[in-house]
């Protein structure tokens, strides 16, 4: 889907119940233009292929409503680095059918967290990660889905987790470029708590110099804006509402109004504690995007 370039989008993780497609409504309500899901249970190995009926009908939907683009979010039971060859081999298998099932709903996105290298070394992780995404993609024809991308996502700072640098991702996709459709997704909690300064002024620049010398702006698709209850540098993954945390009103304010970025999609994984909460902060962030 071709999206104007002055119409920021602005969106938020839904839900699927009742089928894929029932995402779409649910981003509507939410005053959402853009979405991500899961396309099938995150915590577990094997999911069916998408019903092409439903595929048609999300289809349908979002050309009716204007969304997109939609990212999809890997299961977070997929480790592509491991030291186990046997978990090693359930997730490339996991991640193909990730890919498959993107490919079927006319997803523009694919976000990955490529997993922990705990008993190797970084180097063994990644080059183990670029190999398993490498045979989970062989013989899959991209050719059209010219926009589809598989989007390495930066962590929260963990010792063993790939991506916790911004090195680290940068790494992976130079890896994966000359095989994959691949780019980037970068989490502003994970940031903000793998250490790098995303709240004042001067670490802001600080922090964007390091993106663009490392990952390359135009390499950033996505961003997921997640307030963070946790201080900087604590390498706690634990998500906020959008100006309630650590992170704050004006960082967000700034990341919206970035040039550097216009390209780029906003998505909030924030908490869903009462009814409501997925349009609230949708509507924060369209608030500050504005001013």
């Amino acid at each position: 889907m071709q999206v104007l370039p002055d119409k920021k989008r602005i969106g938020v993780h839904v839900g699927t119940a009742g089928g894929c497609w029932t995402a779409v409504q649910r981003a509507v309500d939410a005053g959402a233009n853009t979405f991500q899901i899961f396309s099938a249970s995150p915590r577990q190995w094997r999911a069916a292929a998408v019903k092409p009926e439903d595929a048609a009908r999300m289809r349908e939907l979002r050309a009716a409503h204007d969304i997109g683009p939609i990212s999809i979010h890997a299961s977070y039971l997929i480790n592509l680095c491991s030291q186990t060859e046997a978990v090693r081999a359930n997730s490339t298998l996991a991640f193909r059918g990730e890919v498959e099932r993107a490919l079927a709903l006319g997803a523009e996105n694919l976000v990955l967290h490529p997993g922990s290298w705990k008993g190797l070394t970084r180097e063994d992780g990644l080059r183990l990660a670029a190999q398993s995404i490498e045979r989970a993609i062989d013989g899959l024809d991209f050719t059209s889905a010219p926009d589809f991308r598989i989007l390495i996502e930066n962590t929260a700072g963990a010792e063993f987790s790939l991506g916790s640098k911004l090195e680290q991702v940068a790494e992976l996709v130079d890896c994966l470029r000359a095989c994959a459709p691949v780019a980037v997704c970068l989490d502003t909690c994970h940031v903000h708590v793998a250490g790098y300064d995303l709240v004042s002024p001067e670490g802001y620049a600080e922090t964007m110099q390091q993106i663009g010398e490392t990952i390359g702006f135009e390499a950033v698709r996505v961003w997921h804006c997640n307030d963070a209850k946790a201080a900087m540098g604590s390498k706690l993954d634990r998500h906020e509402h959008i100006g309630e945390g650590t992170i704050g009103a004006g960082t967000f304010r700034r990341l919206l109004h970035d040039a550097r970025f216009a390209s780029a999609v906003f998505i909030a994984e924030t908490p869903v504690e009462e009814p409501g909460d997925e349009r609230r902060n949708v509507m924060t962030l369209r608030t500050l995007s504005a001013r």
